[in-house]
């Protein structure tokens, strides 16, 4: 399209002058009031067919715009190439001019008591044409809408493939005058800017709507000090996409962060994915770019069209959009909730006792593929029940954020503040943790604040320059998944993803975040070689702007949620991940504040252990006695997450040596030993019925194991009935969970048993009552075998044993209590004599 010439003297040539065209005031009069029945008689036609087809707007409005873009193009064609039309429109309009200028003189002087009449506006400067025409102004409002301009208030109006526009206020319509290329104009003599409306007719249709750019900004100096800072805590309720009411009027406010943009404009479905009459202004040097566009409400579609800074477009979806759609589609959705919660008796109760000081059993999900098929409505209704079941005190869901791979199982997130679309709408997620909160379950989620994909509709390169990833490429990519780091020195990333973190805990009622990958955003040098990266200022391989990025999330979520935990994946030796963040230690970093840790260097060694064969285990005793040399160093979980049953590492059945009794006797002891052990517990869906299969994101688990019809289904059942015993003694016992951060809740019986295959150690509370636990690991009887214990304690009876016949096991166990005999052993002052049955492990409590 081409715009009009810029006129020498700075006007419209279009615009007649007054002092040339002067006029007969005995004439005006009746030239007035002729003028006036003939727009009188207009009105009251053109009033008719507006309100007809109001009525007609909502039915018909998509399909009305599909067939006007074809007209539209028409007209953009005529106005790219006909300059002679445009001389003619020119000299058309300046004739009616002279008729028009003369009274001007008038209007200055009272407004109209009847009809508006409306005369050709102050020329739209060629510049401003130029950027609204090709995508790249950045304050459309001072421009479009209504205007005070000399003679009264000026209203422009950009409609491409629009025939006519009229302004409608009260019971008053003026034409506005086609200033060509969808450019529509008129001054009207009043003396204030009027609440109005807009009646554009295209081709077969008309349509009355609310002009977006007559609207004042929707954020304050507030909202918009905070973005600038980094520090808006609740960054999620003014970015993105809100259906509100403003100025009295209904629509959504669109805001993005994105301040290498020459321009940003709208687009979505309502304008058939063609932003170029939807312009965004920009507001100051926030970087934020917003609009006000009435009549749009939830479910709408949209993106955001951006004019990078070389002059390229992009379309992008919402970085802050709360609702997406289903994968592979990738357009935003407009989205607000109503979802009316009936979890409060849950979240008063939560925070009653810190995490690492009370019973923590985490059952790890993969939603999509726990029940496939199921949406989060239907596995409401299964899984707080199956959960409950098996004693587990908390899920932990695989990343819910949305992602556009499923294979990544959620880790490589684009919609960081949507749940994904795939199982249903953020409600319907609300309606799932809030039916796991009423069955007493507490819901931690998988965060991944570490990278995103490089998909060119995210994130990536967002507003055609590094924004959210770091501006060094050695920092910026991610050397083992081909993906982006975030830049945690940029005071709006950080500000970002620390309001993400927040966001899921308070409008989800998310009780604690697993933060992934931890491990890669400490450390500059984390899977990169020498050359590959750059020293800190220190001359450190410490990532100080991701630390001190932790260190801002968990303050920020302890302060403003109480109850909640955050969990750190953390696989090195840093030293203070639980510690508070305001507390040195010896490296003279402050603690990350994390509330607890995955504990990587456990898991590895004892499934190390347990995968030899018991004749070759006593030389590997050490795996399972080392993590008590630095238990308490940390407060723990010990994690058998789904990383630990892919990829060729084999079921946590499989993982056993022996043929299958052996591997079942093997699981059960293992189990039982993890549930003793100092630390929280995880175990991944799949495992708690002893599958053999790998876990895959396809099927899900193998649920026929547990079918009646089928023969071995005893033997699984038996495991299942197994953990739902040890969540149930677990959680009815203190001493394995009260003390689990307190090397006085531990002693140990006898660590150095290598030849026995035996490790037996004493858990206490908080008033120092006792559990026994005794773990057996050669498939042998071994009668008679003495353990030193407390002489405070009359009796001992076996609360738990895995080698029970209804688990699958021997059914070697003791009916009677065990009374201990005044003969020292192992340190303590008494002992007493049990027999252990082969691979099993045996928990005692005191008579």
């Amino acid at each position: 399209m081409t715009p009009s010439p810029p006129s020498p003297h700075g006007s419209d040539p279009r615009e007649p002058k007054a002092t040339k065209a002067p006029r007969d005031p005995k004439k005006i009069p009746a030239e007035k009031a002729a003028v006036g029945k003939s727009v009188t008689e207009k009105t009251a036609a053109e009033k008719t067919v507006a309100e007809t087809a109001t009525g007609k707007k909502a039915a018909g409005k998509k399909a009305a715009e599909k067939k006007t873009a074809a007209a539209g193009k028409a007209v953009t064609k005529k106005a790219v190439t006909a300059k002679t039309t445009t001389k003619k429109a020119v000299a058309k309009k300046a004739v009616a001019g002279k008729a028009v200028a003369a009274k001007r003189s008038v209007a200055r002087e009272a407004p109209p008591a009847g009809p508006l009449e409306v005369a050709l506006s102050p020329a739209l400067d060629a510049d401003d044409r130029e950027r609204l025409l090709h995508g790249t102004h950045h304050q459309p409002h001072a421009v479009l809408g209504a205007h005070p301009a000399p003679g009264g208030i000026v209203f422009r109006a950009f409609r491409p493939y629009a025939r006519s526009v009229a302004v409608v206020t009260g019971d008053l319509r003026a034409e506005l005058h086609d200033d060509g290329d969808g450019f529509f104009s008129g001054l009207l003599p009043l003396r204030e800017v009027p609440a109005y409306r807009l009646v554009v007719a295209y081709e077969d249709t008309v349509q009355e709507t609310e002009d977006p750019y007559r609207f004042l900004p929707t954020l304050g100096d507030l909202d918009l000090h905070l973005i600038g800072e980094g520090r808006h805590e609740e960054l999620w309720t003014v970015l993105g996409a809100h259906p509100l009411t403003h100025q009295g009027v209904a629509g959504t406010r669109f805001c993005v962060w994105a301040p290498n943009a020459r321009a940003v404009r709208l687009a979505g479905a309502f304008n058939f994915w063609d932003g170029i009459g939807y312009p965004m202004r920009s507001l100051g040097s926030s970087g934020v770019w917003e609009l006000f566009v009435p009549g749009i409400g939830e479910g709408e579609l949209y993106k955001f069209d951006i004019t990078r800074p070389d002059g390229s477009r992009t379309q992008r979806a919402d970085p802050m959009a709360r609702r997406t759609e289903t994968p592979p589609a990738t357009s935003s959705v407009v989205e607000a909730s109503h979802y009316e919660w009936g979890d409060e008796e849950w979240l008063a109760r939560r925070g009653e006792r810190p995490a690492h000081e009370a019973p923590l059993s985490i059952y790890e999900v993969h939603l999509p593929s726990w029940r496939p098929g199921l949406t989060y409505r239907q596995l409401a209704e299964q899984l707080p029940a199956y959960v409950r079941e098996l004693g587990f005190t908390h899920v932990e869901l695989m990343p819910i954020a949305e992602h556009p791979f499923g294979g990544s199982w959620g880790y490589q997130v684009t919609g960081f503040y949507a749940p994904t679309a795939r199982l249903g709408t953020p409600d319907d997620f609300r309606f799932l943790v809030d039916a796991l909160h009423r069955a007493g379950i507490g819901v931690l989620m998988d965060w991944v604040p570490a990278h995103f994909p490089r998909d060119d509709w995210a994130l990536a390169e967002f507003d055609g320059r590094t924004l959210y990833e770091h501006e060094d490429p050695l920092r910026a990519a991610h050397p083992d998944w081909g993906t982006l780091e975030f830049d945690y020195g940029r005071r709006e990333v950080r500000n970002f993803l620390v309001a993400n973190a927040v966001y899921w805990c308070e409008e989800f009622h998310i009780d604690g975040l697993r933060v992934d990958a931890v491990a890669s955003m400490l450390y500059l040098d984390y899977s990169r070689e020498p050359g590959q990266w750059t020293p800190n200022e220190h001359g450190g391989r410490e990532n100080l702007d991701a630390v001190a990025f932790l260190q801002e999330m968990n303050a920020t979520v302890y302060r403003r949620v109480p109850g909640v935990v955050t969990i750190a994946e953390e696989s090195t030796a840093w030293d203070g991940v639980t510690r508070a963040t305001h507390h040195r230690g010896p490296s003279g970093f402050g603690g990350l504040g994390f509330g607890l840790k995955w504990n990587m260097g456990w898991m590895h060694d004892s499934l190390e252990y347990m995968s030899h064969e018991p004749v070759y285990r006593r030389y590997h005793h050490g795996e399972m006695t080392f993590s008590m040399v630095y238990a308490y160093s940390e407060n723990y979980v010990l994690p058998i997450s789904h990383d630990e049953v892919v990829h060729g590492k084999k079921s946590l059945v499989s993982k056993m040596p022996g043929d299958w009794w052996q591997q079942r006797a093997n699981l059960r002891a293992y189990l039982a030993y993890m549930w003793a052990h100092p630390g929280k517990q995880l175990l991944f869906m799949g495992q708690e019925f002893a599958q053999g299969a790998e876990w895959s994101e396809e099927h899900g688990p193998d649920w026929w194991l547990l079918d009646p019809a089928y023969g071995a289904e005893a033997d699984h059942r038996g495991v299942r009935e197994l953990v739902g015993d040890l969540n149930s003694v677990y959680r009815s016992t203190p001493a394995l969970w009260e003390r689990d951060t307190s090397a006085d809740g531990f002693a140990w019986v006898v660590g150095d048993a290598a030849d026995d295959n035996v490790l037996a150690f004493l858990r206490r509370d908080a008033d120092g009552t006792p559990l026994l636990a005794v773990s057996h690991f050669s498939p042998v009887v071994r009668h008679d075998y003495r353990l030193g214990v407390p002489d405070d304690i009359p009796a001992w009876y076996e609360v738990l044993n895995t080698d029970a016949g209804r688990y699958g096991g021997s059914d070697v166990f003791h009916p009677d209590p065990v009374k201990p005999e005044p003969q020292p052993w192992h340190g303590h002052p008494a002992s007493i004599s049990l027999t252990l049955p082969p691979l099993s492990t045996v928990w005692l409590r005191p008579a």
